[in-house]
């Protein structure tokens, strides 16, 4: 990538007494701290980017009243002395760029990303815990230090147990001047059409009776063999989630998605799984490794939902994973946004293990979102490659995508 060819062979050459090491079997991490302390580099300059763009159509989910007419991302870029970029991506909620932009962000100044362990216990510092910015940071400090090490991000974690990972259409949402059924078996059927496999709806906004119906007709269009998620993005009572939830287990849908509010501490969430007849999934919402262990604790979900982006980047997935496989939960990441966290999420999901040791068919899934969304399309020049109902984990160093500043800065508020 140009950005950091010229100044990566300079790096590397500083590193080339390492490489005889590697080739005699040194382990992969061990080889990549001795580069990183080998290698002098600081970080010169953390920018945010708050992006908005006015939607086609407006759409949204079942608690979007009115449906919404824009769509919001913040971005974060963090520049070096050697040339080498990192981007990073988050949600721009409360106060999180102030977050970036005054504090977290310039504690960083003169610091050598490649420092990792060191960086991320002083992010998680005396901050008030702010996960969503610290989430944006540590995925573009990833993204330097694989671009310094020419390594893609998934090896700095240890490598990654998949080179493609499947991926569901996260879809069919409430679109202004469309009734859901004739838009939502329609967009499936279309879905299907580019190899789609997986893929996900928003119900919660009508009753119960006619969204049974909706998705009905969605299992009609799809046939048997596609799997079929439902994201109700806290619509429901107790109640009314458990008579959709009948009706969707009915229909073999694959998991029933946070139908109740979250609140702090998934409240109801426990009851609803003991009764539900199909697997509860939840936690897009958890900012903290202490959450995701009080629900996991709790028996709140069947699946854990956890958000690179929301909660502190792709080590405290991780970490969040392994809690969660003690306790018998698999893991399907949260992921709604654009192309940085996109490719973080795939690089994460190449490093989650199946389940158990068989002939797995519930490997995690990638959520792809397709609804309208520029920063999924315009700011990367080559889009990450799905195909016949899987996403290739990128292997360029890095996150393995180059991002379009000027892409980038033309929706920038």
């Amino acid at each position: 990538m140009p950005e950091f060819a010229a100044t990566r062979r300079r790096l590397l050459q500083s590193t080339i007494g390492l490489t005889a090491a590697s080739l005699l079997g040194a382990d992969r991490e061990v080889v990549a701290a001795e580069k990183a302390a080998a290698t002098p580099l600081k970080i010169t300059a953390v920018t945010s980017y708050s992006v908005k763009t006015q939607l086609t159509r407006p759409f949204g989910v079942s608690i979007s009243v009115p449906l919404d007419a824009t769509r919001t991302a913040l971005f974060v870029k963090i520049e070096t002395d050697a040339g080498i970029v990192g981007w990073g991506e988050t949600a721009p909620i409360g106060g999180v760029r102030g977050a970036i932009d005054d504090a977290l962000g310039p504690m960083l100044i003169g610091r050598n990303p490649l420092e990792y362990r060191a960086l991320t216990r002083d992010l998680w510092g005396a901050n008030f815990y702010e996960p969503l910015a610290i989430g944006a940071l540590d995925t573009a400090i990833n993204d330097i230090r694989g671009k310094a090490l020419g390594m893609p991000v998934a090896e700095l974690f240890g490598g990654r147990l998949r080179s493609r990972v499947p991926a569901y259409a996260s879809a069919m949402n409430y679109l202004e001047g469309e009734e859901p059924e004739n838009q939502f078996p329609r967009e499936a059927a279309e879905l299907v059409e580019r190899g789609f496999k997986a893929m996900k709806m928003r119900l919660g906004r009508y009753s119960v009776a006619r969204e049974a119906r909706v998705a009905e007709a969605v299992r009609d269009v799809v046939g048997p063999d596609v799997k079929l998620l439902c994201d109700a993005n806290a619509a429901y009572t107790l109640r009314s989630a458990l008579d959709m939830g009948e009706a969707l287990n009915d229909l073999g849908f694959i998991l029933f998605e946070e139908p109740l509010p979250q609140s702090p501490d998934y409240t109801g969430y426990p009851e609803l799984r003991e009764r539900l007849p199909l697997p509860l999934a939840g936690g897009e919402a958890l900012g903290t490794r202490n959450q995701a262990k009080s629900l996991l604790e709790r028996r709140g979900v069947d699946i854990i939902q956890p958000d690179v982006s929301l909660c502190g980047g792709i080590p405290e997935v991780l970490f969040i994973a392994e809690m969660a496989a003690l306790h018998g939960v698999p893991i399907i990441p949260h992921c709604w946004g654009g192309a940085v966290l996109l490719a973080a999420t795939t690089h994460l999901l190449s490093l989650l293990p199946d389940p158990h040791w068989g002939f797995p068919t519930d490997t995690p899934l990638l959520e792809f979102d397709q609804s309208e969304n520029p920063w999924r399309t315009e700011i990367v020049k080559t889009p990450l490659e799905f195909k016949d109902g899987f996403m290739t984990v990128p292997t360029g160093p890095g996150l393995g995508i180059e991002i379009d500043e000027a892409a980038v800065r033309k929706y920038a508020v």
